[in-house]
């Protein structure tokens, strides 16, 4: 009795684990995977921003732009269950962003632009003279429509020095231009743009001279074939909006055609 009362007592320590806490942790590793995966998306966005087009771009936006209407008012029509079905033609939208009739007009408008510029380009390869003749000329399509940049070379001008009498080169590019844009309808703008003049002139000549040359350029259009009432609009820019970094480059020197995309009128 008395050695048990001596006996040391037994001490039993017991360790408490918390699984999951701390830095040992796995909930850090969700948030930095949300977190690398939210910049990837992020670069993602950035580099397509810079590797698409303008034209690629609206077909990306047109993508997930909604097509279905929802009618506020209820129905009261003669279909199934008292109303017209939603998906029926005639309550589709008609104008505007998802509007059948609107998109697949512009769809038609966005191929024969495609395709007049495609058929333009492809006039360079008839001849050797044709194919320098076609160094002057660039083409691209905007939101306004297509626009052929026709621009000078160094020491291959399309106008006689500093006028407006233009060179038979130019005389041949519009015969090109108004060859080609006959396949459509498109109304026509007509821009000149001119390069700057040293600032040690009194009076400089460019509001002048770029908006004669863009009349000169409606003169030889309507002299191949082009119906006067096409033109909408011929207009002088001056030099005011330089394409290269040199404001009295000769690549300043250049007339826009814009073949313009139909307005829908309602």
């Amino acid at each position: 009795m008395g050695a048990q009362a001596n006996a040391a007592p037994v001490i039993i320590k017991r360790k408490k684990v918390v699984g999951g806490g701390g830095h040992h942790g796995g909930a850090w590793k969700v948030a930095y995977a949300d977190f690398v995966t939210a910049m990837m998306a992020f670069f993602m966005l950035m580099w397509l921003l810079n590797a698409t087009t303008e034209q690629q771009r609206k077909g990306i936006a047109d993508y997930f732009t909604p097509t279905i209407p929802i009618n506020r008012v209820s129905g009261g029509g003669d279909g199934a269950f008292g109303g017209d079905s939603i998906f029926a033609e005639e309550n589709l939208p008609q104008n505007g962003t998802g509007g059948i009739s609107t998109n697949t007009g512009a769809a038609q408008e966005q191929a024969a632009l495609e395709s007049l510029e495609e058929m333009l380009l492809g006039r360079g390869g008839e001849s050797d003279v044709m194919e320098n003749a076609m160094r002057h000329i660039v083409t691209r399509i905007t939101d306004e429509g297509l626009v052929i940049e026709i621009y000078d070379l160094e020491n291959i001008p399309l106008f006689e020095g500093e006028t407006a009498e233009p060179v038979q080169l130019l005389r041949d590019l519009a015969a090109v231009i108004a060859q080609a844009t006959r396949s459509v309808t498109n109304d026509i703008a007509i821009g000149g743009h001119v390069r700057a003049n040293p600032v040690v002139l009194a009076r400089s000549p460019v509001w002048e001279l770029s908006a004669a040359r863009a009349t000169a350029m409606r003169l030889l259009l309507e002299g191949t074939g082009i119906p006067p009432l096409r033109i909408q609009r011929v207009t002088g820019h001056a030099d005011r909006k330089p394409v290269v970094r040199n404001p009295m480059g000769a690549r300043n020197n250049r007339l826009e055609v814009i073949l313009l995309r139909d307005v829908p009128r309602n």
